[in-house]
């Protein structure tokens, strides 16, 4: 039980402190409703309406696009730091792992350009 005693104070001090994070503003903030202030809030968006209004397909694209290059970074930051390790990539591997990368690279602007021609990132026009 004298192993688990840190564990149990850590505990106590993490539930204490959610504890006065939560009541204590209840206590000492002021309360002054307003009507604005009481109405949900909807993404910055005035809650007026069907709530199943569809979404414009550009905010679709631009979340497609985020996970594309997401996903590239985690192939490019491995091999980065992999190059630089001396038990890394091997010296007899690094021009094909590079020419892979360019490849992937190349791929990742061709449809970065795709999108750009087809207008996924000008937001004025409709």
């Amino acid at each position: 039980m004298a192993n688990y005693l840190p564990i149990l104070i850590y505990l106590i001090a993490v539930i204490g402190f959610a504890a006065v994070s939560i009541i204590l503003p209840h206590l000492v903030a002021p309360r002054r409703p307003t009507r604005v202030k009481d109405m949900p809030y909807e993404s910055g968006m005035d809650p007026v309406g069907d709530a199943r209004k569809p979404f414009d397909i550009k905010f679709y694209l631009i979340a497609i696009l985020f996970l594309v290059f997401d996903i590239e970074l985690l192939f490019v930051y491995p091999w980065a730091v992999s190059l630089l390790a001396p038990d890394g990539v091997p010296q007899a591997f690094r021009p094909a792992v590079l020419a892979v990368l360019l490849v992937l690279m190349a791929t990742l602007g061709l449809a970065y350009m795709v999108a750009y021609c087809k207008g996924v990132f000008d937001w004025r026009r409709k």
